[in-house]
């Protein structure tokens, strides 16, 4: 094994054990800080300085995409103006390795004196910090990844894992579910998933169809020209089968004489047919479990309304 490929892996097992071993540092405190926070009216505050800072940011992003409304405020800029940012109902989450920083020093008992609650996320439960705050969560760790033990490494991955621990017990708590979080991630792949209906992709959809009736030439004209692949089987406006490329082709290669048939004589009876208020990635369910590449999209008349292609799922960036 090459040193590079040891230290990574060195590396990963080390914040690895870390972690787990927080599991076991979790007690009462975590359970009446997370109380506090649902129960509070007010927003959560996570503040941090250096590397600390980094990771108070990352996990109010995580809060404020699961219901939790967050904001971050820098400790040094706190005691120079944004302590204004704290409302009478917030609860202030501190997060800081040693506790004893001097920012952390001057801002607590400002937060504490204004009647908020402070939680502190920190690696040295007899610190500053935690003696001045009303809930302790100890992130302690061995030692950093860093050979040095100077950098934080480990100590910074145990303090995201607290505030996603926070964060998800929050989540649960608030009965927060894929549709509330669809709400506040409208945007990219990961919204299309949650919000993107059958209905959206055949907005301007082609809707190829023929008749019972309708001749071989009839069908080919059809598919070509309306590019999806596939043709719907049209009866009073119901659908009754479907054609395909593929069905055509199969034909060919047969040899049989096509110029007497009709769309009855080579459509599939039982096509795959969905609702335009069923979801999209659930479409994509539908065409990957029956490896086809088409469905046909219904009314709740059971009139035909149009097609969904794979290609549609692919550029809306479902897949």
């Amino acid at each position: 094994m090459s040193e590079i490929l040891q230290i990574a892996r060195q590396t990963i097992e080390e914040e690895g054990n870390a972690i787990l071993n927080l599991s076991k540092l979790i007690d009462s405190d975590f359970e009446k800080a997370v109380e506090s926070i649902y129960n509070s009216k007010g927003r959560v505050i996570i503040t941090g300085i250096g590397k600390s800072a980094i990771i108070a940011n990352k996990i109010v992003a995580t809060m404020n995409s699961t219901g939790t409304p967050a904001i971050f405020m820098h400790a040094a800029d706190a005691i120079h103006g944004d302590l204004g940012n704290i409302q009478t109902d917030d609860v202030v989450i501190c997060i800081s390795k040693s506790g004893n920083t001097p920012e952390i020093k001057v801002l607590v008992p400002l937060i504490n004196n204004a009647g908020n609650k402070v939680v502190a996320i920190t690696g040295n439960i007899d610190s500053f910090l935690a003696k001045n705050s009303n809930f302790v969560l100890n992130c302690y760790v061995e030692k950093e990844a860093c050979p040095n033990n100077l950098a934080p490494t480990t100590s910074t991955t145990a303090q995201l894992v607290m505030g996603d621990a926070i964060a998800v017990a929050l989540l649960k708590m608030k009965d927060f579910t894929s549709k509330d979080f669809a709400k506040y991630h409208p945007g990219g792949a990961l919204g299309k998933k949650l919000y993107l209906r059958v209905q959206d992709l055949i907005k301007n959809s082609t809707a190829p169809q023929v008749n019972l009736d309708s001749s071989i030439n009839k069908v080919i004209i059809e598919i070509s020209e309306k590019r999806l692949g596939a043709t719907a089987v049209i009866d009073n406006n119901r659908i009754v089968g479907i054609i395909t490329d593929g069905d055509i082709r199969r034909m060919l290669e047969n040899n049989i004489d096509f110029r007497k048939l009709t769309a009855k004589d080579i459509m599939g009876e039982k096509p795959k047919i969905m609702k335009p208020t069923d979801m999209a990635i659930d479409a994509l369910d539908v065409l990957e479990n029956n490896g086809i590449s088409q469905v046909l999209v219904s009314d709740s008349n059971n009139k035909y309304i149009g097609a969904v292609h794979l290609h549609d799922l692919i550029r809306e960036g479902i897949i």
